[in-house]
């Protein structure tokens, strides 16, 4: 049976989704009405987001770090700070974007592209210390039903909602094994007569052949996806 591995999906989706908003950021033409709004709104999201995530990891993963193998926990501590000061220039590049006059966009564009690819540059050291450090160490000194139940603990916390949109985050992110194995487990405990409806709301981020794929290894018919 596979380790279960708290970080490594999730990580997956995230990097996917920052790299993806670097890209649009860096070309995005804020000339055009309500170009920068967007943009800076997107990027004020992707730091709510990262925050609410570090939240999440502290309730749930950390506590368990703390107690099992502190020296790997004050490796990540040490990574906040770098992180924190990055999510704080983000934001305060992000705020004052919308309002910038015309002639002094291009570099404003510039300069939250820039900020925001320290975010990354950060959040990537971050991602890589709880995956080569931490989830390792937990692997030593917590069992697997520790590991489990802190799962369990952290997907009984989400609401329904909520839940569909860490799904629709991650699953265009992972490879097609994993991602049917997740959506399988899902539709297991779907309500009865909701799988159809859930399966294609869970699709709603698959590109057409990551849908058609899923659908293809779940041996259901393809329906369209809910948006």
């Amino acid at each position: 049976m596979p380790k279960i591995d708290l970080y490594r999906n999730v990580h997956m989706g995230q990097r996917a989704r920052l790299f993806t908003l670097a890209t649009e950021l860096g070309a995005a033409d804020v000339s055009h009405s309500g170009s920068a709004a967007e943009q800076a709104a997107r990027c004020l999201a992707m730091t709510h987001e990262l925050r609410e995530h570090a939240d999440h990891e502290d309730t749930f993963i950390h506590q368990l770090l703390r107690e099992r193998a502190p020296e790997a926990a004050d490796a990540l501590e040490a990574e906040h700070v770098r992180l924190d000061a990055a999510f704080v220039a983000l934001d305060e590049r992000a705020r004052t974007l919308a309002g910038t006059p015309p002639e002094d966009l291009p570099e404003a564009q510039h300069a939250l592209y820039l900020a925001l690819n320290e975010v990354i540059s950060a959040y990537l050291a971050h991602l890589h210390a709880e995956e080569t450090v931490a989830m390792p160490a937990l692997w030593s000194y917590a069992g697997a039903d520790e590991l489990a139940a802190v799962m369990a603990a952290f997907r009984a916390s989400r609401t329904p909602e909520q839940a569909l949109t860490d799904l629709r985050r991650m699953l265009p992110a992972l490879p097609p094994a994993p991602r049917a194995a997740i959506v399988r487990g899902v539709l297991e405990d779907a309500a009865p007569g909701r799988a159809d409806r859930t399966l294609a709301a869970v699709c709603g981020t698959l590109s057409g052949d990551q849908r058609h794929r899923l659908y293809e290894d779940l041996g259901v018919p393809e329906v369209r996806a809910a948006g």
